[in-house]
């Protein structure tokens, strides 16, 4: 069933293109990732297909009778509204079913003995029989429950950002949906929820488009990638896997037609030097298609993120935390931890949300301080600190003062000193974006921001806190290959599966009660230890301690001469006939080739066409090259009886 089409739709915002003439559609039971580097306009995007936000040309049909739902990276609540009210405050029947039971019941309560409410609530219930809505309630508090939510009944005004995103989420989840559209849904849920999500989009058959950097997640869950690259829109057949070697495949495809095209370029470039002023007319034309194809040039690159920057000495003595114990609001979140970080440890510290992960890393800073027990940094020690929040930004200053404030220049890993501006640039941020106010930033450029301002400061010692939440995929990536390099200590919370097995070598899981068990190895194999100490009752022995043309005329040798003994004067009658027409012949093959590139690019997720295209091109650019190989003999040939001729 097609659900929805997008024809050829364009946002602008400024002088930035976000992304233009952008054309797919929506079917059942597909679930589209969108991915992209941050400030390409993937939120933007949704909020169009959604129809919260209007496109600035183009247009999206939506299929009589499709409902679709967003899920936002803000979303909105009644005031006073409830947990579970917000849940089941959709507008299907069986909710509308679920709230008049409820209503009716309440009202009852008050009133037991009046007969008019009595008969409401046993045509609520049969209502409910009626539309089997009985469960629905039920699901409502079990979803609530694997987000984390526990206290169904007060107010969401009073939760945490996390937490109503959480509340949200449920109610997008539940409430019934043709195209659910969700916007970075694993941010702000810890490993078990994200697990539980996951498992949860597998099973639903409606159709999902997504913005996800948890590349397990979008591994598992999506079937179709839709890649914005500088304003221009990429698909894919994919889940993220495949996405990786179908988006290779293309940029080797680009980097070999830009050598050849440069290879094309030179040998015009030698025509147009040499002249062909015995041709002029032929000439022109041959100049013509010189500029066309200088013209061409490369796609605008989507550019690199550069982390380079270098770090301060560390000593022997890092960090040494003895009997570490810390209570919050009458509970104990870290109970009696010990634990010594040794030369270029990789610490991933998991658990529930609430369990005391970001404390724990509050407590290392120094921003808390300990019940019982001691944490002591050792002498040498530089902290870096890249929260999960946006709270220690003041957005009212410019991109380049925020930075500046850190410092004005900063080493690079080889040495090099380069300037705040200069380091902007190789964190994406161009000249014309660093004296913008930071308030204009997208989320995920925002967090680019931040973490540039961390590292620029030098330190030795990382804590990060939720480093995944709205970074995009791209930046995450060379981050984990900066951490690669990094020769100090690494101490990470996260729920991103993927970041964790890349970086962390040693897991800290908050079990609850305050206990911290230390296992040894990444996060897969950790869940994996623990799935099998949950089912067997074994101990933490094995590891873990508490703690896809036609032919152009052929090419020929010239006939009686060339070689530079014979003075010809006077071409064979081939070689005339090929003369005069191989310039058509050469337009003819840039044509065919121009038109291949545009088949190609328009079949980028279909990897049997593509081959076929592939191998045509190929063909192509062979008699191209002969043609032109062709076209130099026969003008080397014109040259030489003209001057045969004139002597």
């Amino acid at each position: 069933m097609h659900l929805l089409s997008v024809q050829h739709i364009s946002k602008s915002y400024g002088d930035k293109i976000l992304f233009d003439d952008v054309t797919f559609g929506i079917e059942e039971g597909e679930k589209i990732g969108v991915i992209g580097v941050n400030g390409t306009g993937k939120s933007t995007l949704l909020k169009v297909v959604a129809g919260i936000d209007q496109p600035d040309s183009g247009s999206i049909a939506v299929g009589r009778s499709v409902r679709i739902r967003m899920l936002a990276q803000d979303p909105a609540f009644a005031p006073g509204e409830t947990a579970l009210e917000h849940v089941l405050g959709g507008d299907s029947p069986q909710l509308d079913a679920v709230r008049e039971h409820a209503a009716a019941a309440a009202a009852l309560e008050l009133k037991p003995a009046d007969e008019a409410l009595q008969q409401r609530l046993i045509a609520a219930g049969l209502r409910m029989d009626e539309l089997d809505a009985w469960g629905m309630e039920s699901e409502a508090r079990t979803a609530l429950g694997k987000l984390g939510i526990a206290d169904f009944d007060s107010p969401v005004g009073t939760f945490s950002g996390g937490q109503r995103k959480r509340v949200a989420m449920a109610a997008a989840l539940l409430q019934p949906s043709d195209l659910l559209i969700l916007d970075e849904p694993t941010n702000h849920i810890d490993n078990e929820s994200v697990a539980w999500l996951e498992s949860m989009l597998q099973k639903r058959r409606g159709a999902l488009l997504m913005i996800t950097h948890d590349r397990y997640f979008l591994d598992r869950v999506s079937n179709r990638v839709l890649e914005l690259d500088q304003g221009r829109a990429y698909f894919y057949e994919a889940n993220y896997s495949r996405f990786l070697e179908l988006k290779l495949e293309r940029e080797e495809r680009e980097a070999s037609s830009e050598a050849k095209r440069k290879n094309l370029l030179r040998n015009e470039l030698a025509w147009i030097r040499r002249g062909a002023q015995a041709r002029s007319t032929k000439q022109k034309a041959r100049i013509d298609r010189y500029e066309a194809l200088k013209e061409q040039g490369p796609k605008a690159s989507a550019g690199k993120l550069d982390v380079s920057v270098a770090s301060s000495r560390l000593g022997k003595k890092i960090l040494e935390i003895d009997g570490l114990t810390k209570r919050l609001g009458g509970k104990t979140l870290i109970r009696n931890f010990s634990y010594i970080a040794v030369p270029e440890d990789r610490i991933g510290i998991v658990g529930r949300n609430g369990s005391g992960k970001s404390t724990l890393l509050n407590l290392i800073a120094g921003r808390l301080n300990p019940d019982e027990g001691s944490v002591e940094p050792g002498p040498t020690v530089k902290l870096g600190w890249f929260s999960q929040e946006h709270e220690e930004m003041d957005e009212s200053l410019r991109v380049i003062e925020y930075i500046r404030e850190g410092a004005d220049q900063v080493k690079t890993a080889d040495g090099t000193t380069v300037s705040a501006g200069q380091m902007l640039e190789r964190f994406l941020f161009p000249p014309s974006v660093q004296w913008s106010v930071i308030s204009k930033l997208s989320g995920g450029e925002k967090r680019r921001l931040q973490l540039l301002r961390v590292l620029m400061s030098a330190p030795n010692v990382l804590l990060l806190d939720e480093p995944t939440n709205d970074l995009d995929i791209s930046t995450l990536a060379v981050l984990e290959d900066y951490l690669d390099e990094f020769p100090g200590v690494v101490i990470t919370v996260s729920h991103d599966r993927y970041f964790l097995d890349r970086t962390a070598e040693r897991i800290l899981a908050f079990e609850g009660d305050g206990v911290i068990v230390q296992y040894v190895g990444n996060y897969t194999e950790y869940r994996e230890f623990a799935d099998r100490r949950d089912r067997t009752g074994a101990t933490t022995s094995d590891g873990g301690s508490s703690t896809k043309l036609s032919s152009a005329a052929p090419a020929s040798k010239p006939e009686g001469g060339g070689n530079g003994k014979d003075r010809p004067t006077k071409m064979s009658y081939k070689d005339q006939k090929d003369f005069e027409q191989i310039d058509g012949w050469i337009a003819d093959a840039e044509e065919r080739l121009k038109a291949v590139a545009g088949n190609m690019e328009a079949a980028s997720s279909d990897s049997m066409r593509l081959q076929e295209l592939m191998a045509e091109q190929s063909k192509l650019e062979e008699q191209l090259e002969s043609l032109l190989e062709r076209w130099t003999e026969l003008n080397e040939l014109a040259e030489q009886i003209a001057a045969n001729k004139r002597g």
